[in-house]
This record gives structure tokens, C-alpha cells and sequence, in this order.
């Protein structure tokens, strides 16, 4: 081993960090002759991502998903790996002119990373499955149209890739700074190094608690998954006023406001906002504050208080569009055979209506947008330009000093994958427009909307570790220019916001591969290699979903117990229609019910300006500039398809381990807090895996109280007028 490069790094003081976090995070040191490309690290990156793709897209259909995360992955492999440098052949083998070992030393850091980064590729801030999916699942689920095979690939993989090429341009300009920090890679840098680093204490092994965990794990979700499936959500006000709509309103979990009612399923606990383990307990008590503003006060004012927008003729907590009547809006009656808006048929049917507090998660969606810009302009305005002009100025920290020792990724490599990606894409909107509809001035229109964005939202996301979403804007955009065609607003939506999403994506993983001074060649390769595994993966797993399992997505038609509603789906769904079918005009303009929306824009706007105005009217009183509405008012983004039940367990959840194990026990928890998250998310996914291949597809189940899951069966009752609708009784 080259002891010059292993010891720490030589510098001086002007090349130390700026970022007081990255100095007590990051090593200065570095060994550029520990092997990365190794058969280890290919069979373990491949597999893993291969694992990771299936299971979040498998899961991704089910009533409460569960996303596996790359923690998983990188706690799960670090045994793997160890055990593969003890038993492989340290023989070398020559092809092609290379020498190589299969076992070429110890199982190293850098090896961990790539594998790391190989099982999340694809995956836009941990999201899971590739976006585009969810167009396809609406094609064939939804609105009951066909798409090729050829077509949807072509379309997952594009929006997954597209991206890459103008990030990688960037990165001069947000990776290499000093001043561009991206605090979630620290989050990252610390498990590495906690992982890899000696264990002289006599406490049980991070492994050998990870096996445990997991067997656990794995043994107990056959209970709530399986046996007696009522746990995962049960309700004691559902039990105790069975006969009571609005006890139950109340009272459920699942379709309700969700007081009193509880889970022991981990993949309730987990299903949207990811593992509570590994959020950190300020940022858990700001969603629950934006949580409870929303469904603990203006929810129960606007439908018992004021009745807004007939709050009563419509189930208190749903994501289905209704006609006036409060029943399920026949969408498909009113698309043609073009798959487009028939006119006639609409003005039959009537206007599209919603549950209010669906109506209320777009205004608020409308103003979490609006005030995410103007809360950085405001508060980081002037740190963010002042880090970009430092940016600018050539001045480098050790970070970037070491890594000019690696050969860098020619520009040429970014450059035509971005003519490859966007030609490929040009094919799909032209010869196959038929079955996605979005004309070619849509993508151009899209691409260039997304690389607009990439640098003021990834430097935004480098500084403030706030990300800015395009996905109300472009399909709110493209539903005023081309309405009536709604795979059209959901493919010019993917293109113009997941593009732009997995960039920054893309730059934050190029950030950790430079704090842990990763080769960029193999962090490319990796990424990109990763990507089409990923997103082939994905596709094909929806594919052979949507092919075997009958009535999938449609909730109406399942039966009680069945998981495979797809509520991430649905409200994908309901966004096509929305912004798609009928149009933004028909909806949040003036031929629509919901006009008054609007005044959110300026709520948004305005709001971080109070808070601004009080801060510098009050300086000395510093809670103030702890309010943070950006956070507050996207803190119910995930809702819908995230339920109250969802929130409720992920905030108790995370306030026992982040906060009073943190406090109490906090070596316990430095140690085996991120290995606990790892091990619940893989035993709950393997057995699910195996309840599903073993008994579900072969019809195997039993039947009983415990298997009736939720007993709140009113709370989805529309009420209005005194009049008993579809057999709902009169409370």
C-alpha cells in the first residue's frame, strides 16, 4: 500500500474545508491503489440492484408500499463482501491482455460505495421505482389502452437517463466546490466510516445484531402480513362505534383522521417517508407540525365547520374524483376513442369533483412550491450566491485536490448521451405517439424546462439540502397549452420533472463519490450501468404484474383483503384526468369548481415573507427563523396515497429511536440504530417475497376477524342531505 497516500493528506489551511460539517465528517486521506473494479464489487452491485428493483417495484403496488432503501444495501453487503475476501481464490486469471484476481485484497470502502451506488441508481432521492412506470401502470390499469412493450422501456429508461448529460456538464460548477456540501452525502460518509471502522468494544457486532434483527424481522410479518392482517391497522374507535360514520371518520386510519388508531406492521410504519430510524428528530417534528395543521385542524374546520366545496357529499379523506352527487366519477365515459376529452360526454357526466381534503393537498402543493423559492431567496439567498461566486473562483479545498489525482470523465461521454438519450426519446414521441401522445415540440419544451432547472435547484439542494419539485408546474403548463390528452400531461410531466430529479440525483451521488474519493470513470459506469439494469428491471416486474394479476389497481373490484390497490397509482391516475383530460381550466380555472385555489400561489409567496419580516423585526427572538414553511407545507406532500396511519406510527416511531434512544442511549444508537432500519426493511421484503410466491398466488389463505383488515368501513360514506348513499347508514 502507497503509506504516502494512505497517511493524511499534506494542506494547508486555505484548502481546508469551509463547511465546518464536512471537516468533522470527511477523511482527508485517501488510497488510490485500493482496487475498485472488482469481481466483488460487479456481483454485488449487479445482484443488489437487480434485488433492489424488483422488490421496490413489487412492493410499489401494494396498500401500504414499502421502499427498500440503500442503506439496506449497504449494510446487508458489508458481510457479503467480508466473506467473498475470505473464500474467493486469490489466483490471478489473464483475458483480453488484463490481469485480474477475483480476490484482490480485503473488502474495501470504496468497493462498499460503488456497490452502494450501483443498487439505488435509478432511483431519484430514494424514490424506488423509475417514475415512468407509473404511466404505463395508468395505460393498461387505469384507463385500459395498450402500450407496447417497446414503448414503455424506451420511456423508463429515457427519463431515468436523459438527465445525466447536462448534470454531468455541471459538475464543475456544484460537485467539485467546497461550498456545495450536499449535507444528505454526509449522512452517507458517516455509515460508511461507521461500518468500516474498527470494532475493539466487547458489544455484539453490527452483523450479528443485523442477523438477528433480520430473522426477527422476517418472523413477525408473517403476523400482520399473513395471519391476522387486522394489526396493520386497527382502530379502536372503528371497534367501539361500529354503527357511527362519524366515529369512524374520525377514528380510522386508513380513510380517516386516523386518533386512536395504531400498527405493528413495520411496512405501515415505513410506507412513503421511508424508515423513521434514519430521519433525523428536527426534521420528524417539522412534518408532524405540517401534519397536524392540515388534518387535525383545517380538515375537521373546511368539512364540519364550513362544508367547503360541499366537504359532506364526499368521503372525508379520499383520492377518488367524484361526480356532484358524491359518487364515483365515470372517467372512462368520457374519453373518446382518441384517447382524448369527448366534449359531449363530459357536459353530460358534469363537472369533476373532489374530497376536500384531496383539493386542499393541491392548494397546499401550490403553496409548499412557491414558498420553497421564495424561503431560500429570502434565507439563503445571499449565502447560496455568495458559495456559487466562491464556486466560480477556481479556489479548491483538499477534497477536489485529491480527487485531480483520478482520471476525469471527458465531456464528450456527457455530451452524447445526451444526443443518444434525447434521439431515443424523439423516436418514441414521433413513431410511437399513438401511445403516449406527446408531440415532439413537448419533449423539446420539456428538456428545455429541466435543464433550466438543474443548476438553481441542485445548487439550492447543495446548500439548503431543499429540493424543489417541477411536477405541479410542468403538468400545470403543459394542461393550459395541449389539454385534453392525458398520457400526454403525465409523459411531458415526467420528462420535465424526473429528468431534472434524477440530475440532481445523479450530482448528489457524484458528491459522495467525491468525498470518499471514488474513481469518476467508475462512478459513471456504475451509475449509468446501474441505471438500465434498474429501470429494465422495473419495467418488467410492472409489466408481469399488470399481465397476472386480474383487477389490479382497481379497488372497487378487488376483493377487502387484497393488497394490490396501488395507491401511489392512483393518485398518478387522478393527476392525468385533472391536469390531462379535463384540464387545468376546468378544474382550477374559471370553468371549474376549484378557481379559489389559486389564492394559495400568493399564500406561498407572501408567507415566508411574514415569517422574514418577524425575524428581522425580532432578532433576538431565534425561534422565529426556525419556522420553516417549505417544510411545514410539504410535510402532507405524500398524502394522498400516505394516510394518517402512515404519519401517526412514522412520527411515534421516530421520536422513541431519534429522540429518546438518541438522548438515553445514544452509543446503542450510533451503533446499531442504522443496522436496525436495515434489517426491518429486508426481513419485512423477504418475507413478503415468499408469502406472495408461496400462498398468495396459489389462492392459499384463511379466513377470520383478523383477516377482515380495517373494520372502518363507513368512514368512506358520503353523508350529504340526510340521505343514505350506496348502503351507507345515517349517522
Amino acid at each position: 500500500m502507497d503509506t504516502e497516500c494512505a497517511k493524511a493528506a499534506e494542506y494547508s489551511d486555505e484548502e481546508e474545508s469551509s463547511i465546518e460539517e464536512v471537516r468533522l465528517t470527511v477523511s482527508t486521506t485517501d488510497d488510490p491503489s485500493l482496487p475498485v473494479w472488482t469481481f466483488r464489487m460487479w456481483f454485488l452491485g449487479i445482484l443488489s440492484c437487480v434485488i433492489l428493483s424488483f422488490l421496490n417495484t413489487f412492493f410499489s403496488y401494494r396498500t401500504e408500499p414499502l421502499i427498500i432503501s440503500m442503506i439496506s444495501v449497504q449494510v446487508a453487503t458489508l458481510p457479503i463482501g467480508r466473506f467473498m475476501a475470505v473464500v474467493l481464490p486469490e489466483k490471478k486469471f489473464s483475458a483480453l491482455g488484463f490481469e485480474f484476481s477475483l480476490n484482490p485484497g480485503p473488502f474495501n470502502m470504496k468497493e462498499h460505495v460503488l456497490i452502494s451506488i450501483f443498487a439505488n441508481a435509478g432511483s431519484a432521492f430514494g424514490s424506488g421505482s423509475a417514475y415512468a412506470v407509473s404511466i404505463v401502470d395508468i395505460i393498461r390499469a387505469f384507463y385500459h389502452r395498450k402500450i407496447s412493450f417497446m414503448a414503455s422501456w424506451i420511456l423508463v429508461i429515457t427519463t431515468q437517463v436523459l438527465g445525466y448529460g447536462w448534470a454531468g456538464v455541471l459538475r464543475k460548477y456544484v460537485v467539485e466546490p467546497a461550498q456545495m456540501w450536499w449535507p444528505s452525502s454526509l449522512v452517507q460518509v458517516s455509515l460508511f466510516r461507521a461500518l468500516h471502522e474498527t470494532d475493539a468494544s466487547s458489544r455484539m457486532s453490527r452483523a450479528k445484531f443485523f442477523t438477528i434483527a433480520l430473522v426477527c424481522s422476517f418472523t413477525w410479518y408473517i403476523i400482520p402480513g399473513y395471519l391476522f392482517p387486522t394489526l396493520s391497522n386497527l382502530s379502536i374507535l372503528c371497534l367501539v362505534f361500529s354503527k357511527s360514520v362519524t366515529a369512524q371518520q374520525i377514528g380510522s386510519g386508513m380513510k380517516g383522521l386516523g386518533l386512536l388508531s395504531f400498527t405493528v406492521d413495520w411496512s405501515v410504519i415505513a410506507s412513503y417517508m421511508g424508515s423513521p430510524l434514519v430521519t433525523p428528530f428536527f426534521a420528524i417534528v417539522n412534518v408532524y407540525i405540517g401534519f397536524v395543521i392540515v388534518m387535525y385542524v383545517l380538515i375537521p374546520i373546511t368539512y364540519w365547520g364550513f362544508d367547503m366545496y360541499n366537504a359532506k357529499t364526499f368521503p372525508i379523506f379520499s383520492s377518488h374524483l367524484f361526480n356532484r352527487r358524491g359518487q364515483i366519477y365515470d372517467v372512462s365515459s368520457i374519453v373518446n376513442n382518441d384517447f382524448e376529452i369527448d366534449m359531449h360526454q363530459y357536459e353530460k357526466q358534469g363537472q369533476i369533483h373532489m374530497s376536500t381534503f384531496f383539493a386542499l393537498t393541491y392548494g397546499i402543493g401550490f403553496a409548499a412550491v412557491i414558498s420553497t423559492i421564495t424561503h431560500v431567496v429570502l434565507f439563503n439567498g445571499r449565502e447560496i450566491m455568495n458559495q456559487y461566486r466562491a464556486s466560480t473562483k477556481g479556489k479548491i479545498d483538499i477534497h477536489t485536490k485529491l480527487m485531480r489525482k483520478y482520471k476525469d470523465i471527458p465531456n464528450w461521454w456527457f455530451h452524447l448521451l445526451v444526443v443518444a438519450s434525447f434521439l431515443l426519446s424523439l423516436v418514441l414521441c414521433v413513431l410511437m405517439k399513438d401511445q403516449i401522445q406527446m408531440p415532439w415540440w413537448g419533449l423539446v419544451l420539456a428538456c428545455v424546462l429541466a435543464s433550466s432547472f438543474t443548476l438553481p435547484i441542485s445548487v439550492i439542494t447543495a446548500t439548503t439540502n431543499q429540493t424543489p419539485g417541477l411536477n405541479i408546474i410542468t403538468e400545470y403548463l403543459m394542461g393550459v397549452i395541449y389539454p385534453g390528452r392525458p398520457i400526454a400531461n403525465v409523459t411531458f410531466k415526467t420528462y420535465g420533472y424526473i429528468s431534472m430529479a434524477q440530475a440532481v440525483s445523479f450530482l448528489n451521488d457524484f458528491k459522495l463519490g467525491h468525498y470518499m474519493k471514488i474513481p469518476p470513470r467508475s462512478m459513471f459506469l456504475v451509475q449509468f450501468i446501474g441505471t438500465i439494469i434498474a429501470g429494465t428491471i422495473n419495467i418488467s416486474v410492472a409489466w408481469w404484474l399488470l399481465t397476472s394479476i386480474e383487477n389490479i389497481c382497481q379497488d372497487q373490484l378487488l376483493p377487502p383483503d387484497s393488497p394490490w390497490t396501488c395507491p401511489g397509482d392512483r393518485v398518478f391516475y387522478d393527476a392525468s384526468v385533472i391536469w390531462g383530460l379535463v384540464g387545468p381550466k376546468r378544474i382550477f380555472g374559471s370553468l371549474g369548481p376549484y378557481s379559489s385555489l389559486n389564492w394559495f400561489f400568493l399564500g406561498g409567496f407572501l408567507g415566508p415573507l411574514v415569517v422574514y419580516l418577524f425575524h428581522k423585526a425580532f432578532p433576538n427572538q431565534k425561534w422565529i427563523k426556525l419556522i420553516n414553511l417549505p417544510v411545514i407545507l410539504g410535510s402532507c406532500a405524500a398524502m394522498p396515497p400516505a394516510t394518517t396511519l402512515n404519519f401517526n406510527s412514522w412520527v411515534f416511531v421516530g421520536t422513541i429511536f431519534n429522540f429518546f434512544v438518541l438522548k438515553y442511549r445514544k452509543r446503542w444508537w450510533q451503533k446499531y440504530n442504522y443496522v436496525l432500519s436495515a434489517a426491518l426493511d429486508a426481513g419485512l421484503a423477504f418475507m413478503g417475497i415468499l408469502l406472495y410466491f408461496s400462498l398468495t398466488m396459489s389462492g392459499i389463505g384463511i379466513s377470520w376477524w383478523g383477516t377482515d383488515g380495517e373494520h372502518c368501513h363507513l368512514a368512506t360514506c358520503p353523508t350529504a342531505k340526510g340521505v343514505a348513499v350506496d348502503g351507507c347508514p345515517i349517522n
